[in-house]
């Protein structure tokens, strides 16, 4: 159990009432009397803990790198993406209804730099200034778009890549089946892009720089998992909730940051909850009344268009209008600065110089400009009483995700959130439109009533896994989700019970069965020869176990697969290299490219069959001798922030390697891969599960709650991370 043990003594000048404390974990307990002390205590501790974190990531999104790290360049590449964002020169300035908890969370985050900034800091002589409520709102902003609108925007660039580098229509068409703008690439509809339109579209800079993808600061949400049990599925009789958000985990510390708090005017009351250092607010956890949890929706809230360019102007009907122009200076440490020129209109950032005459993309992200209504919205969760007033405060965050609630009297639910694009009827939001056609412009933005939701089903659960969602609303938001395989994986264990307890719902989360081996067995299974190799295959039970050497044969003929499928008949061996090497689609996306792996279209592999195929790729697999257990595929190392590997192991800065299990397809999801010549892991940062018939939570994190080398805490739960074993937070 959480007892607090060491009081942890407050600056001059903190709020009267405030206690802060610490638990044989390291978790913070903080105790006071209104919610304007509560997030002073909040700021404080995370700048006690996190000020590396909290200093570093706020310097990055503000496009600094280069001014204040190093004149790199790849330094450069960042800064230049976030000013490109524009995501400072966009936030809102209306009054907040929350400015007093604001204002006091950034007092207590600069109280704590008032006694000292972190060495680490001192050591590259970057001296932070002083944090301000507009850091906050700008938190929301990089946590909405890195690793979330992002991953939309990779593949709406990657669709028009294949096009340009002539992968043929057909194979468009079988991998994006419900993408109606690729069936006219003809130019049969003059309001849809031609092949002719998209192959002369000069391409700039990434949407998203590969300096950008692997940046260790940026938590990189593109999975998770979450549940919710009614009553009546509870040994307990009380509703139960579990979460594990999947990032990307080969980093120290930890994004999440785990509180304990308690408000002293509302007796009886608490919050567990998982916090990010830069905002006020609780995002994940429980109260006495109400629990919830989120995973990322694959919501598509980012459209390009195509603009005929010239002179500095683009074309509008029969007319050319000239383009905003936005320019920002770039400071470089001990080089001279640098001016950046970005040309803007309604359809948001110009990719490229409008001075040449060409054809060029704009992107707009719904959700540019805001955050400050999702901050004060999620205020109330620190209070919220139930299911009802979670999904009020859901309906107002600004940006996409899957929340899952469940409360004391025994409610269940399930919410999108997000802003979403209103588009013409017909249109999926992957393909650039022809700018200057007003009909393919945005008409407003749905109403938080027309996206996905549920609120106590019958079968008594409700689960998301980054699957596809679209049942449960009227209008079709999502249009390229992750496979079903781990919430039909969730399903298929919640489905015939009806005394789960928490400690299944613990078990569940190191879950490491395969419903994507298993399909893809049943129909090798029969073509595979009587030899000791393929033996391996036909016993495997598809646990992606650490000793298992049957799971790295799977995995060997998986990706020859791939190869022959993919890169031999579809997109050819440079596209799919391209895929592997620099792009994290393979790992958002595969639900595309397995639908067209477990069926190969005969007509586009040169009228070879599925047989035929499987048979070459599995030869291809056992060719490459015997296969070893898999942890010697899964073998992660976590580097520290700032220094990344570059300091000597024995200094402990980066820990590991440590061996994971599971694969893409498990609940205990583990996705190694490489982006832009580095590589990167995914799986669950933190896990968590609670269970209303005690004030508990029990979770274990990636890391530790310190970001201090010398700290007890700075790698504290690693070990137990790895073993499934949980601590148990009280209030």
């Amino acid at each position: 159990m959480s007892t607090p043990t060491v009081i942890l003594p407050l600056p001059s000048g903190a709020p009267r009432g405030l206690r802060l404390a610490r638990d044989e974990h390291g978790v913070p307990h903080v105790s006071a009397p209104d919610l304007a002390a509560l997030s002073w205590g909040l700021g404080y501790c995370h700048a006690h803990d996190r000020g590396l974190q909290l200093w570093l990531t706020r310097v990055l999104a503000q496009g600094r790198a280069s001014e204040c790290l190093s004149a790199s360049a790849e330094c450069l590449l960042i800064d230049r993406f976030f000013r490109r964002l524009g995501l400072q020169g966009s936030l809102e300035s209306r009054p907040s209804g929350r400015e007093a908890e604001l204002s006091a969370y950034a007092a207590g985050i600069n109280a704590r730099l008032r006694q000292g900034v972190p060495w680490e800091l001192r050591l590259i002589g970057y001296q932070p200034e002083p944090w301000t409520v507009a850091d906050s709102v700008l938190m929301t902003q990089v946590i909405g778009y890195v690793g979330l609108a992002q991953t939309q925007g990779e593949l709406e660039r990657l669709l028009l890549e294949m096009v340009q580098a002539k992968v043929s229509d057909q194979a468009l068409q079988a991998l994006f089946p419900d993408i109606p703008e690729l069936q006219a690439l003809d130019g049969s509809d003059p309001r849809l892009p031609s092949r002719e339109l998209l192959c002369r579209v000069r391409l700039g800079e990434r949407v998203v720089p590969q300096a950008v993808s692997w940046l260790h600061a940026m938590p990189a949400a593109v999975a998770s998992n979450t549940w919710a049990l009614a009553p009546h599925k509870t040994r307990s009789g009380r509703a139960l909730l579990a979460n594990d958000p999947h990032l990307q985990i080969n980093r120290l510390p930890n994004v999440w940051y785990e509180v304990v708090a308690r408000l002293d005017g509302e007796p009886g009351h608490y919050a567990i909850t998982a916090t990010m250092p830069g905002l006020p607010v609780p995002l994940l956890g429980r109260t006495p009344q109400l629990a919830w949890g989120a995973t990322y929706s694959y919501l598509d809230a980012t459209d390009s268009w195509i603009e005929e360019c010239r002179d500095g102007a683009y074309r509008r009907g029969d007319t050319f209008v000239p383009f905003r122009v936005r320019r920002e200076r770039l400071l470089r440490k001990k080089q001279p600065p640098l001016e950046l020129t970005f040309y803007e209109n309604e359809h948001g950032v110009l990719d490229g110089d409008p001075h040449q005459p060409g054809y060029l993309l704009c992107t707009r992200w719904a959700s540019a400009g805001s955050g400050l209504r999702s901050i004060e919205a999620m205020f109330e969760l620190w209070t919220a009483r139930d299911v009802h007033e979670a999904e009020r405060v859901f309906d107002q965050v600004e940006t996409g995700w899957v929340w899952s609630m469940a409360d004391h009297a025994g409610n269940i639910a399930l919410q999108m959130s997000g802003l979403v694009p209103r588009r013409r009827a017909g249109l999926s939001g992957l393909v650039p439109l022809p700018g200057w056609l007003a009909e393919n412009d945005w008409q407003g933005f749905l109403t938080a009533s027309e996206l996905p939701r549920r609120r106590n089903p019958p079968e008594g659960f409700i689960v998301a896994a980054n699957d596809d969602l679209s049942a449960y609303g009227p209008v079709r938001v999502q249009n390229a989700t992750m496979p079903d395989y781990r919430a039909d994986r969730i399903r298929q264990l919640l489905e015939p019970r009806s005394d789960l307890g928490i400690e299944d719902c613990l078990a569940i989360q190191y879950d490491i069965v395969s419903l994507q081996a298993q399909l893809f067995l049943e129909r090798l299974r029969p073509l595979l020869p009587g030899d000791p190799v393929a033996r391996l295959l036909c016993d495997w039970d598809c646990r992606y176990t650490r000793e298992s050497s049957a799971a790295t044969l799977f995995e060997r003929f998986y990706r020859e697969l791939g190869s022959l499928v993919l890169g031999r008949y579809l997109l050819g061996p440079a596209v799919l290299s391209y895929l592997r090497q620099e792009t994290p689609i393979l790992i958002a996306h595969y639900k595309n490219f397995d639908a067209v792996l477990l069926e190969p279209p005969v007509q586009l592999c040169g009228g070879r069959s599925r047989d035929e195929l499987y048979r070459e790729a599995y030869a291809a697999a056992a060719s490459a001798g015997p296969p070893q257990p898999w942890r010697t595929q899964t073998q992660l190392r976590l580097p520290h922030l700032l220094f990344e590997g570059r300091l000597p192991g024995w200094l402990g800065f980066d820990r590991g390697p440590v061996v994971l299990a599971g694969s893409r397809a498990t609940v205990c999801q583990t996705q190694f891969y490489r982006a832009g010549g580095r590589d990167g892991c995914l799986a669950a940062s933190i896990r968590f599960a609670t269970d209303f018939a005690r004030d508990t939570l029990h979770s274990n994190l990636c890391g530790g709650p310190s970001d201090r080398r010398f700290s007890p805490w700075y790698c504290s739960e690693l070990g137990a991370w790895l073993d499934g074993r949980y601590k148990t937070l009280q209030p």
